[in-house]
């Protein structure tokens, strides 16, 4: 990985309008990463894959986060510039083509001066956000990861991330969120412990802390994905008892999605995710029933997609093999040899398959495929 040239000039970033987009509500991938059959980088399917998000509807794509694979920030590895690189180029050009904003959300990873590297090499080249990992912080003290916290602040607006452990996160306190949420350049949160109780406390940190309309909630719970995204739709209510329009807890709602979970079958996950959007929009919302047996139904394939069954252990290659299937990577692999499915998990996979095939995305890939590997090569 390059370091930025200390002499270059800081590309500015408009933080007000990187916060009222996010705070709008946005749909963002988790981007992963493609590999061919020796599991070397292979850059045109990487390309496909962006071509397909954007095809698809997204919003906007992370890269460089756990879908990505947290190896590639192992300098050893040198893919981390080149991998966000191919992503801020194409979707600069799609976004050019079509007259849209992708919002474009670096992972940050390491000890601090890892992390501020990466942060500076990924607004260089035009990433709005990072998404800060804690995962080299997993026995430090929650002082110390604040401190990483804004020192990463300082050179890009962050996207706050609560990981869960089965993916290299840890728990965190209420205390911790009440103090993180207190950093100016926060500009959103990507909530996903896979855990109610936690999920509550970022909630409510960012309800107590007054910049309720400066900090974007965004559900990374993929087996809580709709219900998340439907919660709140009442507007927000008056604390009498201090003068200030303070939403309620239970008013609070997440606005978007960051999630690994939309990596494949997109479009009609995008499609889920614009129905949701206008119930929040309508003056009268109606929930259809039939939209809470799709929350049910979307969380019963991430059981099978991120391997549930096995501790999450499965979870990247979950989205890798459903991928595969469809052509747009040419192998299912990781860089790790160890991270494979897990036995019975391609069955899993192909019972989802079978029982929702409204959830999944197969002609819409069929029909364009080809002209995105085109495109790419």
């Amino acid at each position: 990985m390059q370091s930025p040239s200390p002499h270059r000039q800081r590309t500015p970033i408009d933080t007000g309008s990187i916060r009222e987009t996010l705070r709008r509500g946005k749909a963002i991938v988790a981007h992963p990463l493609s590999l061919d059959a020796q599991r070397r980088f292979d850059p045109v399917h990487q390309q496909v894959l962006t071509r397909y998000y954007h095809a698809a509807g997204v919003g906007g794509v992370a890269v460089g986060v756990h879908t990505t694979q947290f190896a590639i920030h192992d300098s050893s590895c040198g893919l981390l510039q080149p991998v966000l690189e191919i992503a801020a180029n194409l979707l600069s050009d799609l976004d050019r083509q079509t007259g849209r904003q992708t919002v474009r959300i670096a992972g940050i990873c390491g000890a601090t001066s890892q992390a501020v590297t990466e942060a500076q090499i990924a607004r260089e080249l035009g990433y709005h956000a990072g998404l800060l990992s804690l995962r080299a912080f997993r026995d430090a003290s929650e002082q110390e990861m604040l401190a990483h916290a804004k020192a990463v602040a300082c050179e890009l607006p962050v996207f706050g991330f609560y990981l869960q452990p089965a993916a290299g996160g840890r728990p965190l306190s209420l205390a911790f969120w009440r103090q993180f949420v207190e950093i100016p350049n926060v500009v959103a949160i990507k909530i996903a412990p896979f855990n109610r109780y936690q999920t509550l406390d970022v909630l409510r940190a960012v309800a107590e802390s007054g910049r309720v309309h400066d900090i974007a909630l965004y559900t990374g719970n993929d087996d809580h994905i709709v219900l998340d995204l439907l919660t709140g739709l009442n507007g927000p209510s008056e604390r009498a008892d201090l003068g200030n329009p303070i939403p309620k807890l239970s008013q609070l709602r997440m606005v978007g999605g960051l999630l690994g979970h939309w990596a494949c079958w997109t479009k009609p996950a995008m499609e889920v995710f614009e129905e949701i959007q206008h119930l929040h929009e309508s003056p009268c919302p109606t929930v259809r029933p039939s939209l809470l047996k799709t929350a049910i139904d979307i969380t019963d394939a991430n059981s099978a997609l991120f391997d549930a069954a096995n501790h999450f252990s499965g979870c990247i290659a979950g989205i890798q093999e459903v991928l595969f299937r469809q052509g747009l990577v040419r192998a299912p692999y990781c860089l790790n040899p160890n991270e494979v499915l897990s036995p019975g998990q391609s069955a899993e996979l192909d019972r989802v398959t079978r029982d929702y095939p409204y959830l999944t995305d197969d002609t819409f890939v069929r029909e364009h495929l080809a002209d995105w590997v085109r495109q790419s090569s």
